[in-house]
């Protein structure tokens, strides 16, 4: 692929998912009446500041590129939580959506993260 093109295309797997995640992380400060009602079925309501603060410093972490390594992490365990969270509620999967754009943008603009096994190992000069 040609370095214009690439560079485009890292941008929009960058971009995407951290937008969905920003616009999710909004929304925690002035919650819809439904997902307000799953919170509170949840108990989360007195956390939501808290929860979507996270979820904005996490995808300012994945967007920056030094640190996509550590935003991505942070985001896989953040949603891995509401995932588990959500099962043990009976409520929607919601974010099995969000964490696997943030997966495969991961994948596209970082490969040796996933495919570290193919990556000759570092000798050591004596």
């Amino acid at each position: 692929m040609q370095t214009r093109t690439r560079k485009i295309v890292n941008t929009i797997a960058a971009i995407i998912p951290a937008a969905m995640v920003i616009m999710s992380g909004i929304m925690k400060f002035n919650p819809p009446a439904d997902m307000l009602a799953g919170f509170q079925k949840m108990g989360l309501l007195p956390h939501l500041p808290m929860l979507g603060i996270m979820e904005i410093g996490f995808s300012l972490l994945f967007l920056y590129r030094p640190t996509l390594r550590l935003g991505f992490m942070l985001l896989s365990c953040y949603f891995a939580g509401a995932l588990a969270t959500e099962l043990s509620y009976g409520l929607p999967f919601n974010a099995l959506l969000p964490m696997g754009l943030v997966w495969i943008g991961t994948f596209i603009r970082d490969k040796g993260l996933f495919l570290s096994f193919l990556q000759k190992p570092a000798v050591a000069k004596a």
